[in-house]
């Protein structure tokens, strides 16, 4: 790869390339980045916290962790594009004092509902930052090497904010309570806000259409109505709310598509998805990040409520994988540029398979030391394929429709980690209500925390004498293991499939990229062959 020059800005053959100032302004952008990110993995150690100062139900628990991630993926789509109207930093800004405002409102909720609609808060805020950022990078990186680098930084940022989540929660949780980290937030949010405006460039689209607000409310029923319903079947069985609520969200999702197939200036263009290499894109994100998502949440419960550990011992086993997500992303694009970029991102998800199936082995009765090579594993595998995707998506759209591309791409990611939330995690509680077996004798309030969650068994286990307590939680971490190991191998198994038909499909643009260069009579890197191909006339 090209070296970076810093210092000045100079014009060769692939445009304009970034200076000082430039690199100086991603920085600002990398920590709300990596800031947004970490708040949906942060509350993971705070669980047995939360449980004890707030007493949430099962349900509630799993909302107070999926409720940000959910606001964040539903509005991305309309902050995008509202971006791209009024303006991306003006947008950017106004989101930060949003959401460091609802970040100090979560710090001091005093019950369950609170903090859920806190939460909620936070997600719409965090919204307003994560397309803003993105788009902001399109615009301030024009050479198409520099912007894979700083694209390359951004995404490890953003996923490297969800796996640190955990060791920043470890540290706040080990001399603070648990609402102090989302204080986190306020001064780098004071930051962005003090050095904003002269550091980062506004653009917007002056020939943009107004903002359809039925597209908006037509998107947001989509998405929470199915996931709601997702969770409540996991928790009921196959009652018939949770299938009719469900229902609910897939119809308004037609009334969605038609809409948008009807508007001359839709909220989501859905003409990008009708291009194959657009659609496996974000399918692969899609995956990754569902399957990441819900592995995050078990093992940082494992680790703490069937290992033992505090805290902070927990957020430190979780270092390796944090930092082999980040050096992923950060060698992905010098990996494309010798081996391909859809060989990289097929590649790494066979890797991360292999990892996942390392987390099929993990026991109730063994140290975490198994399964943090496995999630070192899955997260290397990973992080290559995130940062080279979000370049495509971002690298073929034209200017003025950055805010709404980045949308798309982080949409993907977003919704991905949340539905991965959700769904695994309420699968989790179903595979484990299933498995776990109380000692008869045992009282009949210890008997309904056990039955609930692993964290409740734990909790209530100090009340009954030793003889008891020990089968009973014995049983309780063995229900548990046995439901991470469960769904570590439904997510290798599907991350495996993907992996080997990205690479099937890379095989078929490799060949249309030689028979481009043999038709041009130039050479073209493999990355640089596929921007055209997602591009799409608006």
């Amino acid at each position: 790869m090209r070296g970076l020059d810093v210092n000045t800005n100079t014009v060769d053959e692939s445009g304009i390339r970034a200076g000082r100032k430039e690199w100086i302004g991603l920085a600002v952008l990398a920590l709300p980045t990596l800031l947004l990110s970490l708040d949906m993995s942060v509350l993971y150690l705070a669980l047995p916290h939360l449980s004890a100062d707030l007493a949430p139900s099962s349900s509630q628990m799993l909302w107070i962790m999926d409720i940000y991630g959910f606001m964040v993926a539903g509005f991305l789509i309309t902050m995008g594009t509202l971006g791209d109207r009024i303006g991306r930093r003006r947008l950017l800004l106004a989101g930060a004092t949003a959401f460091s405002a609802a970040s100090v409102l979560a710090a001091y909720s005093n019950s369950a509902e609170m903090l859920i609609a806190t939460r909620t808060l936070m997600g719409i805020a965090g919204a307003t930052l994560m397309p803003s950022t993105l788009a902001l990078i399109s615009n301030m990186f024009k050479n198409p090497r520099q912007r894979g680098t700083a694209i390359a930084v951004w995404i490890s940022c953003f996923m490297g904010g969800t796996a640190i989540g955990p060791v920043v929660g470890g540290v706040m949780l080990e001399w603070f309570w648990w609402g102090s980290v989302f204080l986190l937030g306020v001064p780098v949010m004071l930051l962005l806000l003090v050095t904003g405006p002269a550091l980062l460039p506004e653009f917007r689209d002056e020939t943009a259409g107004r903002l359809d607000l039925a597209s908006v409310g037509l998107s947001l029923a989509t998405i929470l109505p199915i996931i709601y319903g997702l969770k409540e079947l996991a928790k009921d069985g196959g009652a018939a709310m949770p299938f009719l609520t469900i229902g609910v969200g897939v119809a308004f999702g037609a009334v969605f598509v038609r809409r948008q197939l009807r508007l001359s200036d839709p909220l989501l263009d859905l003409r990008l998805f009708a291009n194959r290499t657009f659609t496996t894109a974000l399918g692969t994100m899609l995956v990754g990040a569902f399957f990441m998502g819900g592995m995050f949440l078990f093992i940082s419960q494992y680790l703490q409520l069937v290992n033992g550990l505090s805290p902070l011992g927990a957020g430190l086993w979780l270092v390796p994988p944090a930092i082999g997500m980040i050096a992923g992303s950060m060698l992905a694009p010098a990996l494309a540029q010798r081996v391909g970029t859809w060989q990289v991102i097929g590649g790494g998800m066979l890797v991360t398979a292999a990892g996942f199936a390392i987390l099929t082995q993990v026991s109730a009765a063994g140290g975490p030391g198994l399964l943090v090579i496995g999630m070192a594993l899955a997260t290397v595998g990973l992080g290559p394929g995130a940062a080279l995707v979000t370049d495509i998506v971002v690298g073929s759209a034209p200017p003025e429709k950055a805010g709404s591309a980045s949308s798309m791409s982080e949409t993907s990611g977003e919704f991905g980690i949340a539905t991965g939330v959700a769904v695994l995690g309420s699968l989790g509680t179903a595979l484990y209500r299933g498995r776990v077996d109380v000692p008869d004798g045992t009282p009949a309030e210890v008997a309904e925390a056990t039955r609930d969650a692993l964290a409740g068994a734990v909790a209530t286990a100090d009340e009954l004498p030793a003889d008891m307590a020990g089968p009973l939680l014995d049983s309780a971490r063995e229900a548990f293991t046995g439901g991470l190991n469960m769904v570590a191998g439904m997510g290798g198994a599907a991350i495996a499939v993907f992996g080997v038909a990205v690479l099937v499909f890379s095989r078929r643009q490799r060949a249309v990229a030689q028979q481009e260069t043999a038709d041009d009579g130039q050479p073209t890197d493999d990355l640089q062959a596929l921007e055209p191909v997602c591009a799409v006339e608006t």
